[in-house]
């Protein structure tokens, strides 16, 4: 028998403001300022010679260029793998729907992927190390899952399971039940634990051992989403997949397998030495 929550729902507007025709989103919004943060953080750790036991492989420029590609990795990457993992019958039947970004449906695993492409193809363009690169992305990566969480809570969508903790919510658009409210799990440990785990790394001097800080990520996002998981309602169009599994779930064995690979390369690298 379920419990009324204790925790009210804070039925934020998931419109900020509007602009004449223009609505300014909270999603959005998120998104803008986990890449302009994740920017500004990833220039200090540039230009720390300390931890990288000497001059940084890239330049501020070089990062300040790439943000662009990153961008387009993120969004294109994270559509694509949406209407590929999890709602290919409705786009295949309305193909246009795959441009109404507006609309929500984005894939974490997607757009990581579709920024791998992105780190890989700059990375080569600019001769800089591919993992160099990816160390401080990922690095960086979890301030705008964090932001992205908290705009899925506003929203009022990707809510829990069922649940009776005093701590519960109704939502919305999730019926009179009492859920989890798990985009708040998410965001604490994809967003929070993940970044002081993979800064810890930066700080003891992870960077000078390219792959480190790339496979720790993998690893660590793939057992904060599993874990996640666990109090997360299912895709409604999915639902449970092969023993009681999730599609994000699913997703996160290829990745974290990467991650265990990533992470078995750089240890048999040498250790970057330190210049002059």
């Amino acid at each position: 028998m379920f419990v009324l929550p204790i925790l009210p729902y804070p039925a934020i507007n998931p419109v900020l403001i509007h602009l004449g025709p223009l609505a300014i989103r909270w999603y959005a919004l998120a998104y803008i300022v986990g890449i302009l943060a994740g920017w500004v953080y990833a220039r200090t750790i540039i230009a720390s010679e300390r931890l990288w036991g000497g001059r940084a492989p890239l330049t501020v420029i070089d990062f300040d260029d790439f943000v662009i590609w990153i961008t387009l990795g993120i969004i294109l990457g994270g559509r694509i793998g949406y209407v590929l993992f999890y709602n290919l019958p409705l786009f295949a039947a309305h193909p246009l729907q795959i441009f109404e970004l507006w609309n929500g449906g984005m894939s974490f695993h997607g757009g990581f992927l579709g920024c791998t492409v992105a780190i890989v193809a700059f990375a080569l363009k600019r001769k800089i190390p591919v993992f160099s690169l990816g160390d401080l992305t990922t690095a960086v990566t979890p301030i705008g899952l964090f932001l992205g969480r908290i705009a899925n809570f506003i929203n009022g969508e990707l809510w829990g399971r069922p649940t009776d903790v005093p701590w519960a919510m109704i939502f919305p658009n999730g019926g009179p039940i009492p859920r989890h409210p798990s985009q708040l799990y998410e965001a604490a440990l994809e967003g929070i634990v993940l970044f002081v785990v993979l800064n810890i790394l930066v700080r003891w001097g992870a960077l000078k051992r390219p792959g480190v800080v790339t496979g720790s990520f993998a690893v660590g996002y793939g057992i904060a989403r599993i874990t996640c998981e666990f109090f997360r309602e299912p895709d409604p169009q999915l639902g449970f997949l092969w023993g009681g599994l999730t599609m994000g779930m699913l997703l996160c064995i290829p990745l974290m397998l990467a991650g265990i690979g990533i992470l078995a390369y750089a240890a048999s690298c040498k250790t970057k030495p330190k210049n002059g």
